[in-house]
């Protein structure tokens, strides 16, 4: 595992939109658009109990996630991982996430479980990030 560099981390502190990808039970990929966090150069998401993505992370925690930089294609970051899932802090997260993106609290639904998936970097690939 490696953390993030300073100018890697910098493009998830920005409202930059992810692509996360899981794996199915049967191998096949799961993609899904996320919201991106980063602490202390660890990657991270948010999603919630019942929802594809936990699943298939319990069941496989390998994960991808690529971040475009403000729309512009020749700016980006891949990462690849696994990843640990949380429960602790993961409310907390999200309303983070939510005021990022939205700067709105987050409206809760009754009865969802939110979860914080800490992405351990195995292999990063940067373009266009100076």
């Amino acid at each position: 595992m490696r953390k993030l560099s300073g100018t890697e981390a910098a493009l998830l502190h920005e409202p930059n939109y992810g692509v996360v990808t899981t794996l199915r039970e049967d191998g096949s990929p799961h993609s899904t658009v996320v919201w991106v966090d980063v602490e202390d150069g660890i990657p991270m998401f948010n999603t919630a109990r019942g929802r594809v993505k936990p699943d298939n992370l319990e069941n496989d925690p390998r994960v991808a996630l690529l971040v475009v930089g403000g729309g512009d294609f020749y700016r980006w970051l891949s990462i690849e991982g696994s990843v640990e899932l949380t429960d602790d802090g993961a409310e907390e997260q999200i309303d983070k996430l939510s005021r990022k993106y939205d700067s709105e609290p987050w409206s809760y639904r009754d009865g969802e479980v939110r979860v914080k998936a800490r992405i351990l970097p195995e292999r990063v690939v940067a373009y266009g990030l100076t």
